[in-house]
């Protein structure tokens, strides 16, 4: 897209891990309403911040926050190992592959203002031979001003390196791409072997961003 002159996270990283998770029961009830609400809006409880399933753990950055499977065998990667694109990472590692990872990525394109704009460039970072099997506009919770935001539901195949699953392992993956309150592009993603989320659990994961 024109405007965007920068972008980080390329298909590399988007295919360096997969996942599996479940998204567990919401820590508190959701309205029927607001269940109804959830195909285009997260809904959160009464201090704005998203509903995080039971056993999950929370990534926090400055733009937003977001669970992952901690109950699945995921755990937050320690600043000092993960790649400094990413502002926070979960791994989920078997045997030495890495099976399972939710990512956050901040400022990563530079021309970006807005959420289809931040979409469009966290898009071109998925990589070749990615296919699109979604894309909807959102609403996070947090704040009202930034709460406009895009998931892209896709699949591809792991290229087999940097400890991700063996070559051509059917994956998916949901990214949420929007801009903060202060103007920050911001993408969060997770990817996992195809078939081991279900639906519910990658929309537990969308559903868990609260935007600042």
């Amino acid at each position: 897209m024109a405007g965007v002159t920068r972008v980080t996270g390329a298909a590399g990283r988007s295919r360096r891990a997969a996942g599996d998770g479940a998204a567990g029961g919401l820590r508190r009830v959701v309205p029927a309403v607001c269940a109804a609400a959830l195909l285009l809006t997260a809904c959160g409880g009464e201090d704005g911040a998203a509903d995080v399933p039971d056993g999950w753990g929370t990534l926090d950055t400055k733009s937003l926050s977001v669970g992952y499977p901690e109950s699945r065998g995921y755990a937050e990667q320690p600043a000092r190992e993960r790649g400094r694109a990413n502002a926070a990472v979960a791994l989920k590692v078997e045997d030495g592959v890495r099976t399972g990872m939710v990512s956050v990525q901040l400022d990563f394109a530079t021309g970006v203002s807005t959420a289809e704009e931040a979409a469009t460039a966290a898009g071109a970072g998925i990589g070749l031979g990615t296919t699109r099997t979604a894309t909807t506009d959102v609403r996070l919770a947090g704040e009202e001003s930034a709460a406009q935001a895009r998931r892209i539901d896709y699949t591809f195949t792991s290229g087999g390196e940097q400890h991700t699953p063996p070559a051509g392992t059917p994956m998916a993956g949901v990214l949420i791409a929007g801009v903060d309150s202060h103007g920050v592009p911001f993408v969060t993603r997770v990817n996992a072997v195809r078939g081991a989320l279900s639906k519910a659990e990658l929309d537990a994961f969308a559903e868990s961003v609260t935007v600042k």
